[in-house]
């Protein structure tokens, strides 16, 4: 067999860039729906960073009644609620309720969902994402005294 005519063959365009599988239609989705699942890009009205570092990042979250979030997602977090809310969240086919009263400090696993306030009050909420990656707390090699302790 010949050589390929340059000027007519579709291969000659790239050869050196691998060929690309076509994703099934709800895989697709799927890929395209939760490229960046950050609250903050995608639910900036109620979203916003209020501090980051490289161990942490805490947000602010505010809503009204009845308002709703699309899907995001939330790394392993402590929550403390300066309200109280009713919220319904959403993950896949189910739901839950949650109620909770201003003044709370409690544990959030990672997880993916949306929400809805379902209560007749708006909400306010702090979130302290943690990050991975912590340093060992016991390496003080090139700390001096009281370096380590009280707020950086």
């Amino acid at each position: 067999m010949g050589q390929p005519d340059s000027g007519n063959d579709s291969r000659e365009i790239a050869p050196s860039l691998p060929r690309k599988k076509c994703l099934p239609k709800r895989e697709l989705r799927r890929t395209l729906f939760f490229v960046d699942a950050d609250p903050v890009t995608t639910n900036p009205e109620h979203y916003s960073v209020v501090f980051e570092n490289d161990r942490v990042r805490v947000l602010e979250y505010t809503d009204a009644a009845g308002d709703k979030t699309t899907p995001h997602e939330h790394p392993d977090s402590v929550m403390y609620t300066l309200s109280d809310f009713r919220r319904r969240l959403h993950a896949g086919d189910g739901h839950r309720d949650v109620e909770l009263p201003a003044g709370k400090a409690v544990w959030l696993p990672a997880q993916r969902h949306r929400g809805e306030n379902i209560g007749e009050t708006a909400t306010h909420v702090i979130f302290v994402e943690l990050k991975d990656g912590a340093p060992d707390a016991t390496d003080t090699t090139d700390a001096q005294p009281g370096d380590w302790i009280g707020p950086a």
